[in-house]
């Protein structure tokens, strides 16, 4: 099967809280009207407290998730440290620009926690890059994300909060974007630790938020 015919419809939503940030995405992926794959993993820990997820060609979200992943961790052996958020946003920002006359077909969300406290940026195809200080939404499903995100964000959230927005937000945007659909995958990451959700802990999110 080739990667480069997955057309971008996805949805993916970011949410910084002050507490840590949520990543979430739904689990579908299309080849034009085809369902390709209906438990498509779009949400990557790239380091022990950041992650990043994917919209656009699977290819090329894949080729970039080994290189910035193989790039943290050199970092982490050379300093001794990780990288902050805007680092390797700054790293994957510099890769797409310069790759930019043969650009790679994605749009990212790079989110953590670091000695800034959280943070979230999202990243265009050229490598345009923005620091995200609340919200954040990317794919074909984002118009009706980000209706359910500006309606019921603030700027107090915890993650537990953060984590019930996010999920609402994919699960209204499935409802309208066709290339959107099946199961949630949410990742929650804090100063202690990096943690993504069983898929029957997301689906009781979902049946309440329904209610």
């Amino acid at each position: 099967m080739d990667n480069d015919k997955y057309l971008k419809g996805t949805t993916t939503v970011g949410v910084v809280c002050t507490d840590g940030i949520v990543l979430a995405s739904e689990q579908r992926a299309t080849m034009g009207n085809f369902i390709a794959s209906k438990t498509a993993k779009k949400v990557y820990q790239i380091d022990d407290l950041v992650a990043m997820t994917t919209a656009g060609s699977v290819g090329d979200a894949q080729q970039l998730v080994r290189l910035v992943n193989v790039e943290s961790q050199l970092y982490k052996m050379r300093r001794n440290e990780s990288m902050t958020i805007k680092g390797i946003a700054t790293l994957m920002s510099n890769f797409l620009n310069a790759n930019r006359y043969y650009p790679m077909m994605v749009q990212l969300l790079i989110g953590g926690v670091d000695k800034n406290g959280p943070g979230i940026y999202s990243l265009d195809a050229l490598g345009g890059s923005i620091e995200e200080t609340r919200i954040s939404a990317t794919g074909s499903g984002s118009p009706m994300a980000y209706g359910v995100l500006e309606d019921q964000y603030r700027e107090d959230m915890t993650v537990k909060e953060g984590l019930d927005l996010a999920i609402r937000a994919i699960h209204n945007a499935t409802k309208r974007d066709s290339a959107s659909g099946e199961n949630i995958d949410v990742v929650v990451i804090t100063k202690e630790a990096f943690r993504r959700l069983d898929p029957e802990e997301v689906k009781s999110i979902r049946t309440s938020l329904s209610k």
